[in-house]
């Protein structure tokens, strides 16, 4: 796939699928860092993209009942949309709300905190579902 320098709208998409093991995390941050540095795509989009990936991916580890989860990147127009797949229901609700001496708990509001838009969608009849966030491809002005 050709991009010119300019911001034009295009689009791509690619898919990996990474196995259910502490790894994973690390794998799918590298993987996330690789295809979007490929893609060209703004510095300050790709960070945010690899910490999303890295909250959302920990987030279907804990709560799959699968032995893989998967991950996809896509790009349409001036949007990136990250999202995760991973079997079981999902979380029901909003972001947990987290106290101080809480360890975990605070990884959707920081995709909440960073995207545009974020969602939760089932899939294969409620058995799988998808975590999603957008990101805008151009930095916001200052």
């Amino acid at each position: 796939m050709e991009r010119s320098d300019t911001l034009t709208p295009w689009s791509a998409r690619t898919r990996f699928l990474l196995p259910a093991v502490d790894t994973a995390v690390s794998d799918a941050r590298k993987r996330t860092r690789s295809q979007l540095c490929e893609w060209r795509t703004p510095q300050e989009t790709s960070d945010t993209a690899q910490l999303i990936v890295s909250e959302l991916v920990t987030n279907a580890l804990r709560h799959t009942a699968s032995r893989s989860v998967g991950c996809e990147l896509r790009v349409s127009g001036t949007l990136l949309r990250v999202a995760v797949i991973g079997e079981g229901a999902g979380p029901r609700r909003g972001p947990a709300v987290a106290t101080d001496e809480d360890e975990g708990g605070r990884g959707l509001l920081l995709v909440v905190a960073l995207s545009l838009g974020w969602g939760v969608r089932p899939t294969d009849a409620g058995r799988c579902h998808v975590v999603w966030a957008d990101l805008p491809l151009v930095a916001a002005p200052a």
